[in-house]
């Protein structure tokens, strides 16, 4: 399993301090230097970053987080969109994985960052008042559009990172960022007729591997 490069800084610093920290409490027993060797243990697991492939049938989306589902909702419209649409929220603990991957294939419109709090990620309002990150997908047949995936900031969370830019093309299941340490990842797509949420508030997902909801075919319209 890889690290995520966007970790280096980080992995680095942890190294050298909880590994001092733990040679100094080894000069006075062994024992006191294991809980500086599971932080350490933990800093660098938050960074791992797997290769996932998977197979997709036409019309399915996958997760774009790693984490739990903590919010279905279907919205009467949101200016994104330009209509009804439907949200669901996923909530990435410490412990998960914290790569962002696109739902879909698509090429990203519109990319926007907004200054905000860092209330707990799993408080219904950080969604609006956290800081966070939107990407707007024009997707390609033949799912329906576009499609918005928001990286929102946690208590934890003090750092949004996005590789994509207007212009870029992603493939269902590509990489293009992630939010360091806890935080939330919300997908809104469409709500055309017949576009069925798979997954349940509770559920845990994989980005890239968990279909997360089904569009209609055009032949099913």
């Amino acid at each position: 399993m890889g690290l995520a490069k966007e970790g280096i800084r980080e992995m680095l610093l942890a190294t050298v301090v909880l590994g001092a920290a733990a040679w100094g409490l080894s000069m006075i027993h062994w024992a006191a230097a294991l809980p500086m060797l599971v932080v350490w243990g933990w800093a660098i697991s938050f960074f791992r970053d797997p290769k996932r492939e998977a197979t997709f049938v036409d019309g399915e989306m996958c997760a774009p987080a790693d984490g739990t589902v903590t919010e279905v909702t279907h919205l009467d419209h949101d200016d994104r969109i330009a209509g009804p649409a439907i949200h669901v929220g996923i909530f990435l603990s410490i412990f998960n994985v914290h790569a962002n991957r696109a739902p879909c294939a698509g090429t990203v419109r519109d990319v926007r960052y907004k200054p905000g709090r860092f209330l707990d990620a799993r408080n219904p309002e950080s969604g609006a008042l956290n800081e966070s990150n939107t990407v707007v997908l024009d997707v390609e047949s033949p799912h329906k559009g576009p499609v918005v995936v928001r990286q929102v900031s946690g208590l934890l969370a003090r750092r949004i990172v996005c590789h994509a830019d207007v212009g870029t093309r992603l493939a269902r299941g590509q990489r293009f960022g992630m939010i360091k340490f806890g935080s939330r990842t919300e997908l809104i797509v469409p709500a055309e007729p017949g576009t069925e949420v798979v997954v349940q508030i509770g559920d845990k997902v994989h980005a890239g591997l968990t279909v997360l909801l089904r569009q209609p075919l055009p032949s099913e319209d």
